[in-house]
């Protein structure tokens, strides 16, 4: 049948498959024997181990709580529904080619690590000793799924009127959206379960020298790249992006508003390690004077036909042209492979600062008007990069105006989505199989 052929069935049958495996050869025809189909939705099912995997969740929450739940079949009922609902929006999400590949799920994972204190591997291991890793994976791989397809289905249904956007500003929720903003760049030296004393002074130690590293006027980012490459010690290392005090982890959230932009606190110690944080970016306020940078770049990415050392050769060879006096803007439509920018020849406009990645922002930063950087390297693959003007802009209106709007969106999100679950719930055929 058609429906045996979705991602979300794979990854459920995955499940079922390691839990038997796990039991040993005797229990898988068993465990196969005793799932079945409870429900068919669309062109996807609803399996009887999916329905006991989230009903012994909420008993084994319910306990650690101390929390009186109501009657099982009415669990049983919501529980059964929520699945539908949400098979109904992988399906979607499927159709729409929304994916993520392992390394992103990595990174969450980890993130999700460092929420409890925990070094990765350690984590890792923990959910396979407990026989959840691939269930985990999947939960969050699933999740994720269902956040990117919420976030564009939804937010194409909210519209915010400039009426609402005024009334929200002179509002007293409005003067606290004002308040500050951070951006920290963050390294984490993780503690393992077996370290010694000695071996635990000797992080304390690097940590410390990292820190007075960049006290003394090294690059941060360059220092935090250099010992991973070194290898000493793990470096963990985590993307906060722009948030404000109260949305950091409470290590960072008091210690981050008594730093001035551009300085390092730490090492800092917690559960998990010794961590240092950067203060890279502080705006926030009435007054918003943002850097603002003009650049245009070229990126090659190694693909299937094109390795890593033949993309270098090629950035290489395209830098060189241009220095010949040929044409940027030509050369980047003909070669570049960053589709945003292509049209533009490799035009990325104003900038401002904070709005690049970090390892493209400092070449850039380092770049004069009309100079031609080197090679360089970031996530996305290969680039050279050329500043064609910097300025200073007052952003104050427009970004003030920005967070009002995204503040009012996020009101207005949780009640469109109900009202689009209940309508897509209502469009899709569903039926119970007893």
């Amino acid at each position: 049948m058609a429906y045996k052929t979705t991602i979300s069935l794979l990854a459920r049958t995955c499940f079922i498959a390691a839990v038997a495996f796990s039991l040993g050869n005797s229990a898988i025809a068993q465990r196969v024997l005793l799932d079945r189909v409870i429900a068919l939705v669309d062109q996807d099912v609803v399996l009887q181990s999916e329905m006991n995997l989230r009903m012994a969740d909420i008993y084994s929450a319910a306990a650690r709580d101390n929390r009186e739940l109501p009657p099982e079949d009415e669990i049983r009922d919501d529980v059964l529904e929520a699945l539908i609902i949400e098979s109904i929006q992988l399906q979607m999400a499927e159709q729409v080619s929304i994916r993520f590949d392992d390394d992103m799920i990595n990174r969450v994972l980890n993130n999700m690590a460092q929420n409890s204190g925990m070094p990765f591997d350690q984590y890792v291991a923990t959910l396979e000793n407990n026989g959840v890793y691939l269930q985990t994976r999947d939960q969050v791989r699933r999740q994720m799924m269902l956040q990117e397809l919420q976030r564009g289905m939804v937010n194409r249904r909210i519209s915010i009127t400039n009426q609402e956007i005024d009334n929200f500003l002179n509002s007293e929720m409005g003067r606290e959206v004002m308040s500050a903003d951070y951006f920290i760049d963050h390294l984490l030296i993780p503690f393992a379960s077996g370290d010694s004393i000695d071996e635990r002074d000797a992080k304390l130690k690097y940590a410390a020298d990292i820190v007075a590293r960049v006290s003394e006027g090294e690059n941060f980012l360059e220092v935090r790249t250099a010992a991973r490459r070194a290898n000493i010690f793990p470096v963990e290392t985590t993307d906060f992006g722009w948030r404000k005090a109260e949305n950091l982890p409470n290590l960072f959230s008091t210690i981050v508003e008594d730093m001035e932009q551009g300085a390092v606190e730490g090492p800092i110690e917690a559960g998990n390690g010794y961590h240092v944080i950067f203060l890279a970016g502080k705006r926030g306020g009435t007054e918003q004077i943002v850097k603002q940078t003009n650049v245009r770049h070229i990126m090659l990415s190694p693909n299937e036909i094109r390795n890593e050392q033949q993309t270098i050769g090629e950035i290489n060879e395209l830098r060189e042209r241009i220095l010949s006096g040929e044409d940027f803007a030509s050369i980047a439509r003909q070669h570049s492979d960053d589709a945003s920018s292509v049209v533009a020849g490799g035009d990325l406009d104003w900038v401002s600062e904070g709005g690049m990645p970090r390892e493209f922002e400092i070449v850039v930063d380092q770049l004069e008007e009309y100079e031609l950087s080197e090679p360089f390297e970031t996530a996305t693959g290969w680039h050279i990069a050329e500043v064609l003007g910097r300025r200073e802009t007052d952003l104050s209106v427009e970004y003030s105006r920005s967070q009002a709007e995204q503040t009012l969106r996020n009101r207005k999100f949780d009640i469109e989505l109900q009202n689009w679950l209940i309508e897509i719930r209502e469009e899709a055929f569903v039926e119970l199989v007893d």
